[in-house]
């Protein structure tokens, strides 16, 4: 028989192989539960202010302001295309586009109360998993209830008369992008539903509402132009689906999403070197590849699963969201180095805290993002700045 004392050494050893197997190739999951507790030690302060503040919140649903200029109802959502202004040859006409300026005069009070309502839930719930203290989820589930639930100020669930143009068109699929606000709202009920925190009827008619949201940004005119876009516009289409399937379990919306990011998204807008051409050939090429670089590592952190990890996805050229984060964190910590043009408008209200830094950092071990992550703005307060970062709450999503 084996002696005790060997016998153990025995069992340790067996029981040390067995951990590195199951980190073993997929080692990041370990350095993402180490670095959870540095995270959550580092925003639960910010976290918890800015919820308190928010207890005083009421709702605000878009059935609070409406525009006449608007094709649709009190319950539709509404907004008019940022960079399109009066023609200066023709007053009273069509509005004519200039890329880049936005036109303070455009209605977007909807637009506001959707990223009012953005930054009041995910902050309240991310207060409710650092603190377990339920005055946090009640206030949220009032707010989510205002939008999805309650006849009287529930929104309608499409974006049919989004980003319309005055004497050109009632809404395009470009629109579809005001919703990316709804992506860290509906990784809230997540959070929710994990801690059972809501009800289920209230539960149910939320996951219905996104649904029949999903169903239209995937069949309707407006939905399959945004789906087919080739620049950001398609990211952030992908990112909605890739959020709202994995809500409602739509298994084959979710299997769509990772075949468009791997045979799309990935070979035809990022170039060898991690640049994105389609964004720096805009009049904004600095925020834009910080936004789509964001959205797409936002794509690869929602479709990653126990059956696969988009992070480490890619294509046989070596081009991966990888490539990507390593050719844009140079600019990042030191601006004066970007190579392209200057934006024109808000150039110096960015970088902020980028949401691909914290997933790099955890994702590949990469301190050095972490760091900068950690120096950077979390709360921008200029609203174009707010409209570009779409996920604020990071303790929302680290599980």
């Amino acid at each position: 028989m084996i002696g005790k004392k060997y016998f153990n050494k025995y069992l340790k050893n067996i029981c040390i192989t067995a951990i590195l197997v199951l980190v073993g190739s997929n080692f990041s999951i370990a350095r993402e539960l180490i670095s959870r507790k540095l995270l959550f030690q580092i925003e639960k302060s910010r976290v918890i202010k800015a919820a308190n503040l928010n207890l005083n919140e009421k709702p605000v649903t878009i059935t609070s302001a409406y525009s006449s200029r608007s094709a649709g109802g009190r319950h539709d959502f509404f907004s008019e295309g940022d960079y399109w202004w009066p023609d200066p040859s023709n007053p009273n006409g069509p509005y004519i586009r200039k890329d880049g300026e936005t036109n303070p005069e455009n209605f977007v009070e909807h637009r506001r109360a959707l990223i009012r309502f953005s930054k009041i839930v995910p902050t309240l719930i991310a207060a409710f998993k650092l603190t377990h203290q339920s005055k946090y989820s009640v206030k949220a589930i009032e707010h989510l209830k205002a939008w999805f639930v309650n006849e009287e100020t529930r929104m309608n669930p499409n974006l049919q008369y989004a980003q319309a143009i005055k004497g050109v068109t009632t809404g395009r699929g470009v629109g579809i992008i005001d919703a990316i606000h709804f992506v860290e709202i509906v990784q809230s009920i997540i959070v929710l539903e994990k801690y059972k925190q809501i009800s289920r009827s209230d539960l149910k008619e939320i996951k219905n509402w996104f649904n029949d949201f999903l169903n239209w940004m995937n069949t309707s005119k407006n939905g399959i132009e945004e789906r087919d876009a080739k620049n950001n516009h398609g990211t952030c289409w992908v990112m909605q689906a890739a959020e709202y399937a994995r809500f409602v379990s739509d298994e084959k919306m979710i299997q769509f999403c990772k075949e468009k990011y791997k045979k799309e998204l990935l070979p035809n807008q990022m170039a060898l070197d991690g640049s994105f051409p389609l964004e720096t050939a805009r009049t904004k090429p600095y925020s834009y590849s910080l936004f789509n670089l964001d959205v797409m590592t936002i794509v690869c952190r929602i479709l990653t699963d126990e059956k696969e990890n988009l992070m480490n996805y890619s294509l046989p050229d070596g081009r991966s969201i990888k490539t990507a984060m390593e050719f844009m964190f140079p600019f990042v910590a030191d601006k004066s180095k970007w190579k392209f043009n200057a934006d024109v408008m808000y150039y110096d209200l960015f970088p902020n805290r980028q949401p691909f830094l914290l997933f790099g950092a955890l994702y590949f071990n990469k301190s050095q993002y972490f760091e900068l992550w950690k120096k950077l703005e979390p709360d921008p307060t200029n609203e174009e700045v707010i409209r570009n970062f779409p996920i604020r709450q990071p303790v929302l999503w680290i599980d």
